[in-house]
């Protein structure tokens, strides 16, 4: 293991596993299922999001942010197909959940969607960042794509906050649920 800037930079995944500990084959294996739910879960979100607000000016946005959820969903389910791992069995709870909490928010007004977008993309900024820091480099491609997508997740986080997400009713009620509920569905789906 060596560091960079003090942190340590994994020479392959799963080094320094203790006894226990997933194998890093297991590991990847958890990393793609929940990664593949979570940007199923954000593009019903953002679908849900449209289907309310798309005769608004932020239906452009809403639309921007939706195509590219669907591009890191497809390349998850690539990348689950390649390595033979099955998606999580929560995946139509997640289509039907990530839907409601997008029309949900939505039917709250602009800034409780953009309050909402900007809570989950919060979870998994922290949570993409996670895995970039367990990943060794004999996963470089696959941390490529992570880093990637987890940049336009911030970007998405970004949007979210200039377009007025602070203004929403409730906004520490709504974001905090929102956060809470999003780590529930990562937790949920490493495991089923």
């Amino acid at each position: 293991m060596t560091k960079v800037n003090g942190k340590p930079v994994l020479s392959k995944t799963g080094e320094g596993r203790l006894p226990g500990d997933l194998t890093a084959k297991e590991r990847i294996e958890q990393i793609l299922r929940v990664d593949h739910a979570g940007e199923l879960g954000a593009v019903r979100i953002y679908e849900g999001q449209y289907a309310v607000l798309k005769n608004s000016e932020d239906a452009a946005t809403i639309q921007h942010m939706k195509e590219q959820e669907e591009v890191h969903r497809k390349k998850f389910e690539q990348l689950l197909g390649e390595r033979r791992v099955r998606p999580t069995l929560l995946s139509p709870i997640w289509s039907v959940a990530g839907y409601a909490l997008g029309a949900g928010t939505a039917l709250l007004g602009k800034e409780a969607a953009m309050a909402c977008t900007e809570a989950v993309e919060e979870v998994i900024d922290e949570h993409y960042q996670h895995q970039l820091e367990e990943l060794g480099e004999d996963e470089a491609e696959l941390k490529a794509v992570i880093k990637q997508f987890r940049d336009e997740e911030i970007e998405h986080r970004d949007i979210a906050r200039a377009n007025g997400a602070a203004e929403a009713p409730g906004y520490e009620l709504l974001t905090t649920a929102v956060k809470t509920g999003s780590k529930l569905a990562i937790w949920l789906s490493t495991r089923i």
